[in-house]
């Protein structure tokens, strides 16, 4: 009987640490990063993360007063690494509502705009007719391809997959694919600012569908409401006291997030 009472009363103290412990202020987030998205996260020639999700994401713990650590992914969706536990949070993704089946998101960190980059006197349009037999590059893993691959590649679009932006510019200046489905920013940074940029530009509209999104956001896993709560708090204060502004501005982004 004795012992009985000793087994419980273990039970009881482990059970009282361990809620204590999940009690405990996080000290540390997480944050999964696919560095070959220029210039939102990549690798400097020092090998560190740069970017505006690394300064943003930074920001965040600072505000938080946690420790952040960045891990480096080779794909931006890996969902099932972030049930898993090997991180907390992935950085810098668009939240559509296909993902949003797997995994919650903060409020939007900044707005995200598609666009379709050709040579100016090629004439071609974001449209799967005008795009019928042309070959258009897009970045691996991102949302652009998926778009691209459900919307235009049954139509006669041919869909090129790349993996760093580097290699696609370099693509569409020699000609080897005919347009690529880009975010504004990146692409300009990688060619339409460049000296050999000159001849191409944004054609057509902007692209708008369910599978690209509007914005960019953080990923949690579903049942962690207190850390996407946490960053949405640390987000709307950034805003309040200037370091959002000052972080963003260099990235001509020519907006603030919806919803904020």
């Amino acid at each position: 009987m004795a012992l009985i009472h000793v087994c419980v009363a273990l039970a009881l103290l482990l059970s009282v640490d361990a809620a204590a412990a999940n009690d405990q202020p996080r000290r540390e987030i997480r944050f999964a990063v696919a560095a070959h998205f220029s210039p939102f996260q990549s690798r400097n020639l020092q090998g560190d993360l740069v970017g505006l999700n690394i300064e943003l994401g930074n920001a965040l713990c600072v505000q938080l007063n946690v420790r952040c650590t960045w891990v480096d992914q080779v794909l931006v969706e890996d969902f099932r690494a972030l049930e898993a536990r090997q991180f907390d949070a992935i950085m810098g993704i668009a939240p559509t509502s296909k993902r949003q089946r797997f995994v919650s998101f903060t409020d939007n960190l900044y707005p995200f705009t598609t666009r379709l980059v050709a040579r100016k006197t090629s004439g071609l349009k974001p449209t799967a007719k005008s795009l019928k037999g042309k070959r258009v590059g897009v970045l691996l893993g991102s949302n652009r391809e998926a778009f691209a691959k459900s919307h235009w590649a049954h139509k006669g679009v041919i869909i090129k997959s790349f993996w760093l932006n580097e290699e696609l510019v370099r693509s569409l200046v020699a000609g080897e694919i005919d347009a690529t489905l880009q975010g504004t920013v990146e692409i300009r940074k990688a060619l339409l600012d460049t000296a050999e940029g000159q001849d191409f530009d944004f054609l057509g509209p902007a692209v708008s569908a369910d599978l690209l999104g509007d914005g960019v956001a953080i990923a949690v896993r579903k049942p962690d409401t207190t850390l996407r709560n946490e960053l949405n708090r640390a987000l709307e204060q950034l805003m309040h006291n200037g370091e959002y502004q000052r972080i963003i501005q260099p990235y001509h982004l020519g907006g603030m997030p919806a919803g904020l």
